[in-house]
């Protein structure tokens, strides 16, 4: 009963709890319920975790889940949730992941919360949330995450966080939040990251005691009206990244080396006076240095690149812009992997200097994303059916298996440049899986603001896997349990990571992450005894089916990729995307970005790289044209101009698709007009003709 009291408080226009109506949770594979598997004390299976990321639910949140006392873990990630939290949920005494991140939650948090003392990760993160962090969160004793960052949260910070001692991470940056930075924190035994970044605690310095973290491995406060001087950080061992810009910070740089793993060091837009440090020169693994627009004097040392090794993926960004540097110590001769800014400061005056008219004007940086496909094999000789595509890496060449596709963001990373920590990270996320490296694929990646760093991976099955070349149903729930339950290994360096979502496609589409069934009895044993008996039987019947139905997959995914070859057109305004582009304008074709679906095939909302917002119409099987009818239709539509119209942006005809790029239009379709007006069909024929007449003769406003 409290979960049809949750269901009827949640808008489901994909009807995605469609089979909350009926039996019993824990044994109906109710889409999200997973139930434990044995019966407590009192006879009964119970509810341990609510599943419902990504599903495209709005409504609020009922007061009833906190009815659901099993609970352990509460996910209701990436929907359109509004409302406000309900106090109830602080009865759960056992839940253990609190997720509520991506949605429009709105409201003050409620003290009751801080009664979760099992409590290990508190996500509310890109929500609307205002009003102050209660000081009763001061109980969650087990708490390890806060993620806060991206509401509108305002006050204090309580300095009674500060007795949290298992925290790792502190995520609270871009909110209001006010004050001075709790000293205390540096009594933190534990604490790893630690992010403050766009709030508003003016006035006042970074308390010195910063310099006595254990532990941190990431300091960030940029952006947060902070005066006084840089701390002296040299004693943080593992510290790898500081960022501290867009202050009022005054005063000279600390000479005292700091750890030998930082990357990243960022004072710019600061009125930080004197010379840049000696010890900057002794860092190995510095990728980003960055002072710029300051008021530093002196000489620009050579050495700090001229003592690095730089290997082929290295990079080391120096910006020393806008400030007052007068000469250059040592030669200025840079090697390629070193990107040096000098412009604005008085040593670009000199023309006697050597090269300096190469580091004084206003280029830009190189693309952070190398070409990650430049590996990838050539298979000519034969297609894999559809849902199924190349291992990239496989030892056996040209192999097809139907890769399972992963939403990730790694959401505070220690590092401000990829490609050197690639494989590293490759190799930490296939050893959480027990895979090998071969069968991870990172398809693409991108920085978001945070910065955060967004990707999409593809996880593909052992070459020596079943002879279907792809992960058996409970492969695809353990899978995916890792990832929803955060079971990965901690990494300081990579720091915590989101799931985005997990998309199913090709052989898993019809897998449903409801409750397994659970509690079998005797009796339903003994019908399994009898049912083997008929599955026996029947098992070369099944056996048959499957092969002619993996022939009929791979004919037609055969006949697409002849269907759709990779045109070679060029039309003045129409832009020819990649596969890649489309898939990341709508985070790999995620149903909550669909907005439509006609008899062409499903239309997506998506957002191109330089923010265009664009409608992206994906052409299903049934209704793949040839090449040339398709490249017709795009010269036609090319031409087709109106100021009642939506125009094309462009088309992608590659890896055995057809889209249709469109600008995007808001507000709904034709069809929700007319409905939503309930007109009988007859009626609503004749309205849609004089609409579309007026349309085309008549101003728009004029139309309504």
């Amino acid at each position: 009963s409290a979960l049809l009291a949750v269901k009827t408080q949640l808008v489901d226009p994909l009807n995605r709890l469609r089979k909350w109506n009926k039996g019993d949770p824990c044994t109906s594979n109710w889409t999200g319920v997973e139930c434990s598997d044995h019966q407590g004390n009192d006879g009964y299976l119970h509810v341990e975790e609510l599943q419902l990321q990504n599903m495209n639910l709005s409504g609020i949140l009922a007061p009833e889940l906190g009815q659901l006392y099993h609970l352990k873990i509460l996910d209701f990630m990436w929907n359109d949730l509004t409302g406000s939290i309900p106090k109830e949920i602080g009865h759960l005494s056992t839940l253990r992941l609190l997720l509520l991140n991506g949605n429009n939650l709105s409201g003050s948090l409620p003290d009751e919360l801080g009664y979760l003392q099992q409590l290990d990760r508190f996500q509310i993160d890109q929500n609307n949330l205002s009003g102050q962090i209660p000081k009763s969160f001061a109980n969650l004793s087990s708490v390890k995450h806060l993620h806060f960052n991206n509401n509108s949260l305002s006050g204090q910070i309580p300095l009674e966080l500060s007795l949290l001692s298992t925290l790792l991470h502190v995520l609270l940056d871009t909110n209001n939040l006010s004050g001075y930075l709790p000293s205390e924190f540096s009594n933190l035994p534990n604490l790893r990251i630690l992010q403050l970044d766009n709030n508003n605690f003016s006035g006042y310095d970074i308390p010195a005691s910063y310099g006595n973290f254990s532990k941190l491995t990431k300091l960030s406060l940029r952006n947060c009206s902070l005066q006084g001087a840089v701390p002296d950080l040299s004693r943080i061992q593992n510290l790898s990244y500081l960022d501290l810009s867009w202050n009022h910070l005054t005063g000279p740089i600390p000479s005292n080396k700091l750890s030998h793993n930082m990357t990243t060091i960022d004072l710019s837009y600061n009125q930080l006076n004197g010379s840049i440090p000696g010890s900057f020169s002794g860092l190995p693994s510095l990728q980003t240095l960055s002072l710029q627009n300051n008021f530093l004097t002196g000489p620009v040392p050579t050495n700090i690149w001229q003592n690095m090794s730089f290997d082929a993926s290295a990079k080391l960004n120096i910006d020393l812009r806008n400030n007052a540097f007068s000469r250059i110590e040592g030669n200025l001769n840079p090697p390629v992997n070193v990107t040096l800014r000098l412009g604005g400061n008085p040593v670009c005056r000199n023309a006697n200097s050597l090269n300096i008219s190469l580091f004084c004007g206003s280029e830009s940086g190189e693309d952070d994303m190398p070409n990650l496909n430049s590996s990838k094999m050539e298979c000519t000789s034969q297609s894999c059916p559809m849902g199924y595509e190349y291992i990239p890496a496989s030892p056996v060449p040209c192999f097809c298996a139907a890769p399972l596709r992963i939403g990730y963001r790694l959401k505070s990373p220690s590092f401000s440049y990829f490609p050197p920590y690639i494989r590293p990270f490759e190799v930490y996320l296939t050893s959480s899986l027990n895979f090998n490296l071969y069968q991870l694929y990172i398809d693409s990646y991108v920085w978001d603001k945070g910065p955060r760093l967004r990707m999409y991976l593809k996880l593909f099955p052992s070459v020596n896997s079943t002879p279907f070349n792809s992960f058996n149903e409970s492969e695809v729930r353990r899978i995916r349990d890792i990832y929803a339950s955060w079971s990965f290994r901690g990494s300081d360096f990579f720091g915590p990571y989101e799931l985005l979502n997990f998309t199913l496609l090709g052989p898993y589409a019809n897998i449903d992450f409801g409750s397994e069934n659970k509690g079998i009895s005797t009796g339903i044993v003994v019908a399994v005894v009898v049912g083997g008996v008929a599955c026996a039987v029947a098992t070369s019947v099944i056996i048959t089916i499957i092969m002619k139905r993996r022939y009929a997959r791979h004919h037609r995914a055969v006949s697409r990729k002849r269907l759709s070859t990779k045109a070679s057109m060029k039309i003045e305004g129409v832009r020819d995307f990649t596969f890649k582009e489309a898939a990341l304008a709508t985070d790999n074709f995620n149903s909550s970005t669909q907005v439509g679906q006609g008899g062409y095939g499903k239309v997506y909302k998506g957002t191109l790289s330089d923010k265009t917002v664009v409608a992206i119409k994906r052409a299903e099987e049934g209704s793949l044209q040839g090449q040339k009818e398709f490249l017709t239709e795009i010269k036609l539509l090319s031409r087709l101009h109106h100021r009642n119209l939506v125009s094309l942006v462009g088309y992608c005809d590659e890896e055995g698709e057809q889209m249709l790029v469109y600008e995007f239009m808001p507000n709904g379709t034709l069809r929700d007009w007319l409905s939503g007006m309930n007109f009988p069909g007859f009626i609503a024929v004749q309205v849609l003709y004089h609409a579309l007449t007026c349309i085309f003769h008549i101003e728009l406003p004029k139309c309504y």
